[in-house]
């Protein structure tokens, strides 16, 4: 019989394994905080499913999740910012000491011995995020499933396989910040010899591969309604693909060196076409089961309307239990007396701080016209007649991913207010890019009420837009399978796709491709892991804008008439003092100096 997982995965019941029982305890060491290990205590925690349960259910909750939480959650990376203000799609001027990107990306202040008072404020903190404790909680589980008197075979072996898949998951977000880790294939107790040698980035890749391989066939494809949450085969199978793309990308697959100190812990160090047919491969797989199964598919609108293509955009990303999500990760409320609709989901001063902080224009502009066509780059915004955002009678002329993603000037709340996004609204910052973060924050409270949100960590648009880059990159050139993937993607958004042009060079059909992945996952942290894969430093220096905005009133304060000035953002560092060793992240010193096998990345 299937667990009840809307108790097991909807993450509900805050500290289920921090406090809920008794008989487990914990220790802390390096890599992670984990049970202790005796064999009485073990023995009580597999003396039934609902005890094993809290195990693999902790194992859950610390897979990683890029919507800010609190100030003090040690996955919140940057502080309360988000990943994006890394990349050349949003612009941070929170400009305070809990801001990781003005305090230590835009002046270049990041090291790898930064103090406790900066700790947090990284994008990613090798042996301070949560992935080693997830994989500890993983390991104990899948060593002792054998004891869970109360379970069937086929039971065991799913639950088993779901502990495999958080172990890869684990891994492969360690792979794509820091490249090659160390690699645990069993439970590390706490009195264990704690050395373990760094591993390969084609040895981290090969366990990742190797642990989904293992897994898959135990999996179901799609999980019942009861247990919406829970590892599927469609999500090891879509993660191998992002893993396998990542790996192929010629920052690690290059007979160029992306830096003059990289090592083979950081990159295969040669160039292999075949890594590319992985890829490839992989895309195969989850096709050929996507055909056979069904049960997912993009989220449709339900008319050609602006409003319903938005409504579905949104639904994809947001809602739980859907057709698009393959991977779901989920976090707690507060409390367990906290009513879903509370937004204890979201960082409250995030909703404030997100007016110091937003989208460029030069995101903004990549968002075509709503039938498809390019938003021209020598767009007048002096004109007085410019409508690039809603047309005279105030319905929305762009892209509906626009609105869903970014507050424009123009664009109103669920209670008839205008957005503070232009400089004669009273609630205006003048430090921000004139947009606002509008993903995930939606509408204000109303849109997110009695809707616990989720982090979508992999949707079925990334594996259709990553299966047609590797066969265009495989190919030498785009093929009539890849511009239907691209399209499918494109035209449940905008009423047009792009002609299918079998003549179209790698390259072009590479940047549509790229540029796809920027307008349908902003703010999903694709964009930054797109950039390095990509060594797209071009994109990291490149002057940033932003547009301020004059509103004119009608009779009932409604804004109606507006002029728009472009301004250039402050640099960034990196601007004129590059280092392709920003493509990874940097150990902490006190992680090297434990000596357990771990070794410094190039250029820190």
């Amino acid at each position: 019989m299937k667990y009840i997982a809307n108790l097991i995965l909807l993450m509900c019941l805050t500290g289920v394994m921090l406090c809920a029982c008794n008989d487990i305890r914990f220790g802390d060491d390096f890599l992670g905080r984990v049970p202790e290990a005796s064999g009485a205590i073990t023995d009580s925690m597999f003396n039934s499913k609902v005890n094993a349960d809290k195990v693999l259910n902790h194992a859950y909750r610390c897979l990683p999740y890029g919507i800010p939480i609190s100030k003090n959650q040690p996955n919140d990376k940057l502080g309360v910012n988000v990943l994006e203000a890394l990349s050349d799609l949003h612009y941070s001027f929170r400009n305070n000491i809990m801001d990781g990107p003005t305090t230590l990306y835009y002046n270049g202040a990041l090291s790898s011995t930064l103090g406790t008072n900066s700790a947090g404020r990284e994008a990613y903190r090798f042996g301070s995020e949560l992935d080693y404790e997830a994989i500890r909680y993983a390991w104990i589980y899948i060593e002792n499933a054998g004891k869970i008197p109360d379970m069937t075979d086929e039971e065991r072996r799913e639950r088993v396989a779901e502990a495999k898949m958080i172990v890869a998951l684990s891994y492969a977000q360690m792979l794509r910040y820091v490249g090659g880790v160390p690699l645990l294939d069993h439970y590390v107790k706490p009195n264990e010899d704690m050395h373990y040698e760094r591993a390969t980035f084609a040895q981290t890749v090969d366990y990742i591969i190797r642990l989904l391989d293992e897994a898959k066939n135990d999996l179901l494809w799609k999980q019942p309604v009861v247990d919406d949450g829970r590892m599927t085969k469609a999500g090891a199978l879509g993660l191998k693909l992002r893993v396998l793309l990542f790996a192929a990308s010629p920052t690690f697959n290059s007979e160029y060196l992306w830096h003059p100190a990289a090592n083979e812990y950081t990159c295969y160090m040669n160039y292999d076409r075949e890594r590319w047919k992985r890829a490839v491969d992989a895309g195969d797989e989850f096709l050929a089961e996507y055909r056979a199964h069904g049960e997912y598919d993009l989220t449709r609108a339900t008319d050609e309307s602006h409003a319903s293509r938005r409504k579905a955009f949104q639904q994809a990303y947001y809602d739980r239990g859907g057709t698009e999500t393959l991977i779901s990760i989920r976090k707690a409320p507060d409390s367990e007396s906290k009513p879903y609709d509370d937004v204890t989901y979201l960082y409250q001063n995030f909703f404030a701080e997100r007016n110091f902080s937003g989208p460029t224009l030069n995101y903004v502009n990549m968002f075509s016209w709503d039938d498809g066509e390019n938003f021209p780059e020598d767009y007048d915004w002096s004109a007085p007649s410019a409508k690039p955002f809603w047309d005279e009678s105030g319905a929305p002329v762009r892209d509906p991913r626009l609105y869903e993603t970014v507050v424009v000037p123009g664009s109103r709340f669920y209670d008839g207010s205008t957005a503070p996004v232009y400089t004669n609204h009273k609630n205006y910052k003048p430090e921000t890019t004139g947009f606002l973060m509008m993903k995930f924050i939606m509408e204000e409270n109303a849109d997110r009420k009695n809707r616990p949100t989720q982090w979508p960590y992999l949707r079925l648009p990334e594996v259709w837009l990553s299966y047609a880059e590797a066969l265009n990159e495989y190919n030498g050139a785009p093929t009539k399978e890849a511009f239907d993937f691209l399209n499918d993607v494109r035209t449940r958004a905008v009423t047009n796709g792009y002609d299918v042009d079998l003549g179209m060079s790698k390259e072009t059909f590479r940047d549509l491709l790229l540029k796809e992945r920027a307008l349908e996952f902003g703010f999903e942290e694709v964009r930054w892991f797109d950039l390095v894969r990509w060594g797209m430093k071009d994109d990291f220096t490149k002057p940033l804008y932003g547009l301020s905005s004059t509103a004119l009133y009608d009779a009932n304060g409604l804004a109606k008439f507006f002029s728009y000035k472009v301004y250039q953002l402050n640099d960034r560092t990196w601007k004129g003092n590059w280092d392709t060793k920003w493509y990874l992240s940097p150990i902490p010193y006190e992680e090297i100096s434990k000596e357990y096998g771990m070794t410094q990345n190039p250029g820190w």
